[in-house]
This record gives structure tokens, sequence and C-alpha cells, in this order.
């Protein structure tokens, strides 16, 4: 009798997980402010710092990499179509001027990963992101979309 009842609430759970939904796109923001800063840091953040500042050897060249990178990963399964991810994001001193960035997706990537950087003059320029938005079409219609907590 009690293997019955662990059965069931075996099936019951696995139901419930097959119900989850998909993360079809995701947004993994970064924000390098300063060229230091690596004490104290969590091992994977420590990581990432480095591989963006890798190369650059001189204070300039540190300087040039400092800014905002946004990595985007998308899995919608659909390989038939391209796509293109657009990335739309806000800064201090553009006000409310919407600027863009895209990634070309070619037919047979269902999955992927696209990289969108804001640094150097773009980013000395313009100052810091206040909100952002990325999108997903496939075929010219929206797959998904993903936004910051400040986007209207």
């Amino acid at each position: 009798m009690k293997l019955w009842k662990s059965g069931v609430l075996m099936v019951a759970a696995a139901m419930v997980m097959s119900c989850a939904e998909r993360q079809v796109l995701e947004v993994k923001p970064l924000h390098l402010r300063e060229i230091g800063g690596d004490e104290g840091d969590d091992p994977m953040i420590r990581g990432e710092r480095q591989r963006r500042m890798h190369g650059a050897i001189s204070v300039a060249e540190q300087g040039e990499k400092l800014g905002y990178y946004y990595t985007v990963l998308w899995n919608d399964g659909d390989e038939s179509a391209a796509g293109e991810v657009v990335f739309e994001f806000q800064q201090g001193s553009t006000g409310s001027r919407v600027k863009r960035m895209t990634h070309q997706i070619p037919a047979g990537e269902g999955s992927g990963q696209a990289e969108f950087s804001l640094i150097g003059e773009d980013y000395r320029k313009g100052g810091r992101v206040l909100a952002w938005r990325c999108k997903l079409f496939r075929d010219g219609r929206e797959v998904a979309s993903k936004q910051s907590y400040l986007w209207q």
C-alpha cells in the first residue's frame, strides 16, 4: 500500500515539473565600473571581469573596456527561419532617446548567444544605462522579450 502512495506522489511531482515554462530568452548584465576591485568579489564575477579585461595592459586600455556588457541567450527551438535579437537601451545623458543594437541569427540556429557591449567612448559620453529591453524576432514576429525593471 505504501508503494502505491509513493508512486502517485512521484507521478504528480513529475507532472508539475514538466509544466515548468522554458526560458526562451535570458539576459545577463555586467557593469564594470572601475579598473581594480577584484578583492573580495565572488569568484564568478572576478572571472568574468578578467575575461572582459583580457588583453588590456595599460590603464588607458583598461579604461576603454569599462562599461556595460550584456550576454543574451536564446533557445526558441525554431531552426527553420532566420531571426534577429534586438537590444534597446536608454542612457543617462541621452534622456528618453532609445538606442538600438541588433544581432542577426542565421537559419538553422534554434539556440545561441549574442554579446552586446556599451564601452569606451559610448559609455563615457552617454553615461550609465538606465533601462534596457531585449527582443527575439523570427520571420518578423516577436517570439520573446525581456526588459529591465525601469523600462517603459
